[in-house]
């Protein structure tokens, strides 16, 4: 099976309602238990129930997350290859998210400056982080 199947975009999925992930940037990977947790900075569009105008120096409302990826059994990357799952989170690279698609297999692909991150997974989890 192809990695490029049809895929349904972050777009489509309610945990991304009024954000902007092709505006937003992983910052570490790491795994809590049997979660992989991704570590971002978060663009937040006017309509998202926590969006705040931007102050004088800023020019969009950002705000730190969490992406959540329960029971987590496998991960593959473009770049840091594939193994166990703990090991892998290590090695995955930070920058800008360019796409996160659904793939027709049921794995979620995650892509930018970092490679492409495939994850066997249940349905992600957005979460802002508290003050």
């Amino acid at each position: 099976m192809s990695d490029e199947a049809t895929t349904v975009s972050w777009r489509h999925l309610r945990e991304f309602a009024d954000v902007n992930l092709t505006r937003s940037f992983v910052l570490s990977w790491h795994v809590e238990g049997e979660m992989l947790v991704v570590d971002i900075d978060l663009f937040l569009e006017p309509d998202h129930p926590f969006y705040e105008s931007p102050r004088p120096a800023e020019k969009a409302c950002i705000r730190p997350a969490f992406i959540e990826f329960p029971y987590c059994d496998e991960l593959r990357s473009t770049q840091a290859g594939s193994g166990e799952v703990a090991e892998i989170s290590g090695k995955l690279g930070l920058g800008a998210i360019s796409d996160l698609v659904v793939l027709d297999d049921g794995r979620y692909a995650i892509s930018g400056e970092f490679g492409t991150v495939y994850i066997v997974a249940e349905r992600p989890i957005l979460r802002l982080k508290g003050p």
